[in-house]
This record gives C-alpha cells, sequence and structure tokens, in this order.
C-alpha cells in the first residue's frame, strides 16, 4: 500500500530521484519494487521515511 500511494503521489520518475534505486528508475514496476524492498533493509528504509514524510505533509494540507 505504502508504495502504490507513493507512486500514486510522485509517479516512477521523482521517486527515483529522491531515492536512487534502480527498481524506481529502469523499467519500474510495483511487483519489482517490493522484491527489491522486500531483500534491501536500507531502501525499504528509505521508502518508509518518504511515505511519512508523505503522510505528514498530507495531514498539514488537511489541517490548513
Amino acid at each position: 500500500m505504502m508504495l502504490t500511494r507513493l507512486q500514486e503521489h510522485y509517479g516512477w520518475e521523482k521517486m527515483g530521484q529522491i531515492i536512487d534505486i534502480r527498481c524506481f528508475n529502469n523499467d519500474p514496476s510495483i511487483k519489482s519494487s517490493l522484491q527489491f524492498l522486500r531483500r534491501t533493509p536500507w531502501a525499504r528504509t528509505k521508502v518508509e521515511a518518504l511515505y511519512l514524510r508523505y503522510r505528514r505533509d498530507a495531514l498539514k494540507k488537511t489541517e490548513a
């Protein structure tokens, strides 16, 4: 769910700029990204942090 929300909000290109990992930059898909993130803790941590930032920003917008 986190990856899907981020992809819908940022798109693959922007996500690849924010977090420079191949699964976002070369032939991106949810399936390949999930496989990579399951095996790569440092990348998963970065995606989780990006998701938390996205949620925090979305919450601020709804409160304004």
